[in-house]
């Protein structure tokens, strides 16, 4: 970026960030003491003053969009706020300096928090137990299926189920992480109400299935109204059934998988407990399961013993252990106190708001922006830019034009089954005011793209850097800084 040089292009010879004391103890050569390990030229480290560093990395800081900067309308990703609350509860020593080797009669408090948050989701979710273990939302759809797989074998039938079923609207993870557990995977249609094909489901479903992953509400942002008869179906045919819980936040305390025939889920917590989201972690993928597979949850499994917590790791049908200790801890913190703030009451506000607001949102834009399914949405909703390729505008356009109005796209081109997809799930935390004003950015950028069409095709206009070449981008991805001789642009940057 011109207008933004690297901490290391900020350097001056010489110039000090902060000066070390005077050795207070006897001097010995640095050979002496690290030998063949001494490094023989310095570090090419920046000079630079401590004002400099703090100027550099507070305005870098300023240049991140976040849910805590701005409107995130990511659908299918439920960015929403993180109350501080739950990061104050995360950050009391009593919680952070704890060590996973120390003694489990010494850490009761933090084994009641797992304890306590592992029987109300299960409660939540209308399963038997749960477990808070997986890292993330994938890890946890691979746990399912392994569990599934060892189910498979305690019937003696596991030589013969080889494939996992997925809709066409399926999140790419569950491919994957089918693929990645060692099964064949399916794919089964999508009707024209936007929900799954019975008689393609019925078409696929052979004695070689061992389950199906599906999404519910799925992808389209639409509630599986035959939930109860696909459960029955797959039960008949021997199979298990794994919901996808990305979109519980449509439904938490409103209505429960479990009672829908499912026989085990994952939770992504960042996705309906208000934990942080992205990065790639730490996270956490709950899974909670009904009873006949709950011996084969991964050890240790916490277990209340009177009135103690222990660590039960004697459990000889578990697929053992999917991460070290127990899990990110500090998440379920975080969770636990959402749902402590909330209560039982209060949950379902959670999904009513969510469901409104994205219903809203659809109401005011679909003259524009049809929707994909022309139906009451859930907590999202999947709108196509289809209309406006006849201007020669796409929804990637759209997107990045929204940039220039302060808002962060939604998601692009998914589920693949929708052509020029916009997906948008504003969530229960956006008031109608930024409902409003986000819904006026999209009627205008509308307008632009049949009066001034080059305008979206050249956004964004307010960012360092315009359209990269996203898919160079991502393939040669390089952001490694390399020492190299200064440009005349450089040093005019630097002022030499």
């Amino acid at each position: 970026m011109k207008d933004f040089p690297l901490i290391f292009e900020r350097s001056k010879k010489e110039r000090k960030g902060c000066i070390p004391p005077e050795c207070d103890v006897p001097e010995v050569p640095l050979e002496s003491l690290l030998g063949d390990s001494l490094r023989k030229e310095s570090p090419d480290l920046p000079e630079v003053s401590e004002l400099d560093v703090v100027r550099h990395f507070t305005k870098l800081s300023q240049r991140n969009y976040g849910i805590d900067t701005g409107f995130y309308p990511l659908g299918s990703c439920t960015m929403k706020y993180n109350p501080r609350v739950n990061e104050a509860a995360a950050s009391n020593p009593a919680f952070t300096m704890m060590h996973p080797l120390q003694p489990p009669h010494t850490a009761q408090g933090c084994l009641q928090v797992i304890h306590d948050l592992q029987t109300w989701l299960a409660e939540i979710t209308g399963f038997d137990a749960a477990t808070m273990q997986p890292p993330a939302g994938a890890s946890g759809e691979i746990l399912s299926l392994l569990m599934i797989r060892k189910y498979h074998e305690s019937k003696g039938e596991s030589h013969k189920r080889n494939v996992v079923l997925v809709p066409d609207t399926a999140h790419g993870t569950n491919p994957a992480s089918a693929a990645r557990a060692g099964y064949s995977v399916r794919s089964v249609k999508t009707n024209n109400r936007g929900t799954t094909d019975l008689e393609d489901l019925k078409a696929n479903l052979r004695e070689d299935v061992a389950a199906m992953m599906l999404t519910n509400p799925n992808t389209l942002g639409i509630f599986e109204n035959d939930i109860l008869t696909i459960t029955e179906m797959l039960h008949d045919a021997g199979a298990q059934v794994f919901l996808d819980g990305a979109n519980l936040n449509a439904m938490v305390g409103i209505t429960r998988p479990g009672d829908m025939g499912f026989d085990c889920m994952h939770l992504n917590l960042h996705k309906t407990f208000s934990t942080p989201h992205g990065g790639g972690g730490p996270g956490c993928g709950c899974v909670a399961v009904k009873s006949h597979l709950e011996k084969f949850l991964p050890v240790p499994v916490i277990v209340k013993q009177g009135d103690s917590y222990i660590l039960d790791t004697n459990r000889k049908d578990s697929v053992g252990r999917v991460h070290s200790w127990y899990g990110n801890f500090l998440m379920n913190v975080r969770a636990w106190a959402y749902l402590r703030a909330y209560g039982k009451e209060g949950l379902p506000e959670i999904a009513k708001h969510a469901v409104l607001n994205a219903n809203y949102v659809m109401a005011r834009i679909k003259r524009v922006f049809p929707p994909a399914y022309d139906r009451i949405c859930m907590h999202e909703c999947v709108l196509t830019a289809q209309p406006l390729k006849k201007m020669g505008v796409r929804a990637l356009d759209v997107s990045k034009r929204l940039i220039d109005y302060g808002f962060h796209p939604p998601t692009n081109y998914f589920p693949l089954i929708v052509p020029e997809a916009l997906m948008i799930e504003p969530t229960e935390s956006e008031s109608k005011e930024t409902l409003d004003a986000f819904c006026d950015a999209m009627l205008a950028i509308a307008e632009e793209a049949a009066n001034n069409p080059e305008l979206l095709h050249e956004a964004p206009h307010i960012t360092p850097v315009g359209r990269l070449d996203e898919a160079y981008a991502a393939k040669t991805l390089d952001i490694a800084w390399k020492k190299q001789e200064l440009t005349k642009e450089l040093a005019e940057i630097k002022g030499k």
